[in-house]
């Protein structure tokens, strides 16, 4: 499971805080908040007594709450009570203090930021590359990937540019894609990889990259030739684009004997190349 641990700032107090990549969410030292929150010289203790008087509290950490590995003050790694973003908001509500709106803020910042960085790096291109780097990526698949984005980018630009909604009509047109060059939707391309909740381009090998990369350029191309004025229009073009990666796809295989489209996901291929995202 990919995880990082590292210190959050509020206000120059430092708060511990855990990344579970696979359940994508932010884990906080709860001790951590109190300190920050109270200015308590004995967070530890202002913690004790404060679920010893508000016993739902109390009984609402004990049962949500787990117990999450981070550094202690020594530097060893060490169990300490944590809570992710929103159970957080639930243990402020009995923390009295001046800073608790700000800290709302600042904490939805941090979440947000790092949701977004991750389910959608074409967001901060420097930072997908440092998270790209972290997560053991080999640097010709970043610049695969990177490049991959930059494709992407030109196509929704399209997109937008024929007054295309993103959401539902950008999520039905890449649906488009998938099912015509990897013979499977979004949803089921995931579940061929095990996927949850992860971004399936960061899941894809060099050559399922290439393929979406060919598929979206070309419908890129094919819409600024056509010209599409409905939507129907439009997803005839993604089937088009999409159809001209199909051909390379059967083409590669039929000469290599290989399947492009793999059920192997990231954290398959970095354990099995030592971290370098070959095919």
């Amino acid at each position: 499971m990919q995880t990082e641990t590292k210190l959050q700032l509020f206000e120059s107090v430092h708060i511990r805080s855990h990344w579970d990549a696979e359940q994508e969410e932010w884990f906080f030292s709860i001790v951590d908040v109190v300190a920050a929150l109270t200015d308590s010289a004995n967070p530890t203790d202002y913690l004790k007594k404060l679920r010893k008087r508000d016993e739902q509290l109390g009984e609402y950490l004990g049962t949500n709450c787990p117990q999450v590995a981070m550094p202690s003050a020594s530097g060893k790694s060490r169990k300490t009570l944590a809570a992710t973003t929103r159970q957080l908001f639930r243990i402020i509500q009995s923390i009295p203090s001046k800073k608790a709106e700000p800290f709302k803020l600042w904490l939805a910042e941090v979440a947000n930021q790092r949701l977004d960085q991750l389910q959608d790096p074409e967001l901060s291109i420097e930072q997908a590359m440092l998270d790209y780097k972290r997560l053991g990526y080999s640097d010709s698949w970043i610049n695969q990937r990177l490049k991959s984005i930059e494709i992407r980018k030109e196509l929704t630009d399209e997109w937008k540019k024929h007054g295309l909604q993103e959401g539902a009509e950008f999520a039905f047109l890449t649906d488009v894609i998938y099912k015509t060059w990897a013979e499977k939707s979004a949803k089921e391309y995931k579940q061929h990889k095990g996927l949850k909740k992860e971004n399936l381009r960061d899941n894809m090998t060099n050559k399922e990259l290439v393929m979406n990369m060919l598929a979206e350029l070309s419908t890129k191309e094919i819409s600024e030739v056509v010209n599409p004025q409905s939507f129907a229009e439009h997803e005839d073009v993604a089937k088009r684009g999409g159809g001209v990666a199909k051909e390379a796809r059967l083409k590669l295989e039929a000469e290599t004997g290989k399947k492009v489209v793999t059920s192997q996901n990231a954290r398959q291929l970095q354990l099995s190349n030592k971290g370098k995202m070959n095919d």
